[in-house]
């Protein structure tokens, strides 16, 4: 008898040293994916298509909880306040990483030290796109008209801070313009006033674009990246455009994924892992493309190594703009 319960309480405490060593720990905890914006962005999307895979090949209930405001930082606070065991994760954006802690004054953490990267997901480039019936087909007759009407044209963005907002901010300092920022409290209240011609100009993200290009409402003027989009190949790169000061532009919208600070190394590597298997499947990596997404699953390492890049280049736009959050 006293051999059988040590053998049962070998194998119990076999299985909690396997369940600590091997994410996810426990099938009875789900997975919670917080996504800082509302549901049907390209982060919702991510989150989705990782939540779809891990709980099939996991058994494990996973949860995507949507938790907008404040830029992202609302939901980006919960996920720096969760247990680091790699069971509430974070679809990380351009903006709650590295725009945000330099715009917020009191904001209520430390996106650099409160949370843990994991691996970069995947990309689009913002276009710059005009109004139909803006006299101006390019990036230099824009500009030239923009220099013949200072702060008289306008242009849209999803809100204070957004990677769409600092497109503008950049092109004007790059250019040497004066274009008025309107910004509004999402694409879907922005866009009404786009196509009406009450602003004249945005930077939108090329995915939530590229309907109203082909349908000839918007008129596409350059995408933000260095590279033509393949789902976009006839589109012009901003830096390609003739426009000296344009020529090293580059503006795309990431994400990524995140945890807690102070997750194991061992959870990080495996969540790393399993995430770039799912993002390399045929069959997201086509619907990721249909949305304009260009998936690249890197480490930790390299996702950190962009963090800081593109925090120092953000941080001095803002310093030098004077860009403040409402």
């Amino acid at each position: 008898m006293r051999n059988i319960l040590t053998f049962v309480s070998l194998l119990f405490l076999t299985q909690i040293a396997s369940a600590e060593r091997s994410w996810p720990h426990a099938s009875s905890e789900p997975i919670r994916i917080i996504v800082t914006f509302t549901p049907g962005g390209a982060p919702d999307i991510l989150a989705r298509a990782l939540a779809e895979h891990w709980q099939k090949d996991f058994n494990n209930q996973v949860i995507v909880e949507n938790k907008p405001g404040a830029g992202g930082n609302i939901g980006t606070e919960l996920v720096t306040k969760a247990s680091p065991n790699g069971h509430t994760l974070l679809i990380g954006t351009v903006g709650t990483l590295t725009i945000n802690p330099y715009l917020y004054k009191n904001i209520s953490y430390d996106a650099h030290k409160d949370l843990e990267p994991i691996t970069f997901l995947a990309s689009t480039p913002n276009v710059l796109v005009l109004n139909k019936n803006v006299p101006a087909d390019d990036a230099k007759s824009l500009v030239n008209l923009a220099k013949s009407q200072p702060n008289q044209m306008s242009y849209s963005s999803s809100g204070i801070g957004t990677s769409i907002h600092l497109s503008g901010e950049l092109f004007q300092q790059l250019t040497k313009t004066k274009i008025k920022h309107i910004p509004y409290k999402g694409r879907a209240q922005a866009m009404p006033d786009l196509l009406g011609g009450r602003v004249q100009m945005s930077f939108d993200n090329l995915t939530s674009a590229m309907p109203l290009i082909k349908s000839g409402d918007l008129k596409a003027i350059g995408v933000t990246s260095i590279h033509r989009s393949p789902h976009a190949p006839d589109i012009p790169t901003l830096s390609e455009s003739g426009v000296a000061s344009l020529k090293n532009f580059q503006v795309t919208s990431w994400f990524s994924l995140m945890g807690p600070s102070g997750m194991r190394k061992e959870d990080i590597n495996k969540i790393a892992a399993e995430t770039k298997r799912i993002l390399s499947l045929p069959e997201v990596k086509e619907r990721l493309g249909k949305l304009g997404l260009e998936a690249n699953p890197q480490g930790p390492e390299a996702l950190q190594r962009l963090i800081q890049s593109d925090s120092k280049r953000w941080s001095k736009l803002i310093n030098e703009t004077g860009i403040k959050a409402e």
